[in-house]
């Protein structure tokens, strides 16, 4: 028997329609990668995306059709999120820093008709062209008097799309499971992997991390800086969220400078932001650079890797920052975890409190998280047991977009994924991710967590960054050599590392070398790319082998 109640589709669209209906005079604030500052209301946004909606329509777009953007945090291209999935085509955002290879297997995998781009990517874009198959015309996210000259062709001005067109839309309804969104993988291994989110799924996400974050951001008085980028996993979900919140919205567009985001925080009277430690880190740098603190600030969410235990003590002890990690993939939508701690363990002694913030957290509801062991055995949640960590749920991929190969590799016989990491979940639930599989150091048949080392030597006060990878060992099979870079002006020694890590970590963890270098190479999310670093250091041999 079936309960007598109406059935809506959860649909994207309906969620700008309540911000404008019951928030239409808060406020969405942009600084424009032309220059300047943009200002406007939800209800203004809504009527932009009609205008955007019919635009399309007149362009041919149909629904099912894939619209790919190239772009930065702004209020054009939250108006393509909206616009793209409300008329039931699908919103592909394209992380612009893959490398061009990428790119172009990515616009042409996804079968892109039309791209959206933003000013700092046309010479991108003009490289790509000769080689994107199917690509009907780019669209640039300017005025018309900010057009550039570019061999692109055929190509539009966004706002001049956008004037002949009425704001009023009849907006179709149609089926929640219908595809949104598209987002490509970062590719560290083989080609790009697309996740392919629906209608239901995204409104389901942004709903159970709304409520997951058990009231630490996004009311009608907060004001969101949005610093993690659009142009990868929908921003986690913040550009849903914030409207159904009635949150006032601070794109930073183009510039993610400590300067540019300490001004914005300011100006803007940010209550709440999200990004990922590289970000904090350079802001970090320049608050301590000027001698600032940060005023209005209260809450923040990083992610992306597990920041430093560190730089969550400087933002809370120095700044008054209530520092929430968090955790997920592109194939999780793509937030897993908050750690968002208890009043009892809110309230422990700071030691005891940071251990538990260390970790990526808890699940929210309509998500399940277990560990399995090498022979399959789904091992027990004492925060002990570590394996690899597989998960599910209404916001979890069932498979690659058109993708087989690599579906069959990352789902498990039971409808799980395969996630890639290894974790401990201990019996509150908290998890702690202790490194990804394929970055484990094995030292005489014992692992060695990079990740626990990475963020024990953060702590180092000449160390801004580091990270460990494994080098081969005649006796040991591997042991870890650390890669730090320095603070400015500090001169960090593999002596002092040394003696740092000495009562932090198992004396038979302690690296073998430390190598001090000007930079790390990172991926295009911003995570410290170990492949890249493998190879750097693949001749490298340590002075214990």
């Amino acid at each position: 028997m079936l309960g007598q109640m109406m059935h809506r589709p959860l649909l994207i669209q309906p969620m700008m329609a309540y911000a404008a209906a019951y928030h239409g005079d808060q406020e969405l604030v942009t600084r424009c990668v032309e220059g300047g500052i943009h200002r406007y209301t939800y209800r203004a946004a809504y009527a932009r995306m009609g205008q955007l909606a019919n635009a399309l329509t007149r362009l041919g777009v149909k629904p099912h059709d894939r619209i790919g953007t190239v772009a930065w945090n702004t209020h054009r291209h939250f108006e393509l999120y909206y616009a793209v999935a409300g008329i039931g085509a699908v919103c592909h955002t394209i992380n612009p820093r893959l490398f061009h290879d990428q790119l172009t297997y990515i616009v042409n995998h996804a079968a892109d008709r039309f791209l959206f781009v933003d000013l700092t990517f046309v010479p991108i874009l003009e490289k790509l062209a000769p080689h994107l198959k199917g690509v009907e015309a780019y669209v640039i996210l300017t005025d018309g008097a900010h057009m550039p000259q570019t061999t692109l062709h055929p190509v539009l001005c966004y706002e001049e799309l956008l004037a002949p067109e009425d704001g009023v839309c009849e907006w179709p309804e149609f089926d929640e499971n219908t595809a949104a969104a598209l987002c490509y993988t970062s590719g560290t291994t083989g080609n790009p992997k697309g996740a392919l989110y629906s209608h239901r799924s995204t409104v389901i996400h942004a709903l159970s991390i709304f409520v997951g974050a058990d009231g630490r951001w996004l009311t009608t008085k907060d004001s969101l800086l949005l610093v993690v980028p659009m142009f990868h996993v929908s921003a986690w979900g913040f550009p849903f969220m914030a409207p159904i919140a009635g949150t006032k919205l601070v794109f930073p567009g183009a510039d993610y400078s400590g300067q540019a985001l300490h001004e914005l925080l300011a100006a803007e009277r940010v209550t709440f932001t999200a990004g990922v430690p590289t970000v904090w880190i350079g802001l970090l740098g320049y608050l301590r650079e000027h001698g600032l603190k940060l005023t209005t600030l209260t809450r923040m969410l990083c992610g992306g890797t597990a920041p430093p235990e560190a730089m969550m003590r400087e933002f809370e002890q120095e700044h008054g920052v209530e520092f929430i990690q968090g955790w997920g993939m592109t194939e999780t939508s793509p937030v897993g975890s908050l750690c968002v701690l208890p009043p009892a363990q809110a309230a422990l002694p700071d030691d005891a409190r940071y251990r538990l913030k260390r970790k990526q957290g808890r699940a929210p509801f309509g998500y399940d998280m277990r560990i399995v062991g090498d022979d399959g055995a789904i091992l027990e949640h004492d925060g002990t047991a570590a394996g690899e960590l597989q998960v599910r749920g209404n916001w979890v991929i069932s498979g690659y977009f058109r993708d087989e190969a690599a579906t069959r590799a990352a789902m498990d016989l039971d409808g799980w994924f395969r996630t890639g990491d290894v974790a401990s979940i201990d019996a509150q639930g908290f998890m702690e991710i202790t490194d990804r599989t394929k970055d484990l150091i094995k030292s005489g048949g014992e692992w060695i967590s990079s990740i626990a080392l990475e963020n024990s030597v953060i702590g180092h006060p000449d160390v801004s960054e580091a990270a460990a990878i494994a080098r081969p060992h005649p006796k040991w099979g591997e042991r870890p050599l650390l890669v730090v870079v320095p603070k400015a002006g500090r001169t960090p020694s593999k002596e002092s590392v040394l003696a740092y890590l000495k009562d932090k970590v198992a004396p038979w963890w302690l690296p073998d070398d430390v190598v001090v270098a000007a930079d790390l190479p990172h991926t295009a999310t911003g995570k410290v790319s170990k492949a890249q670093l493998r190879d750097r250091f693949k001749d490298h041999v340590l002075p214990t082998a």
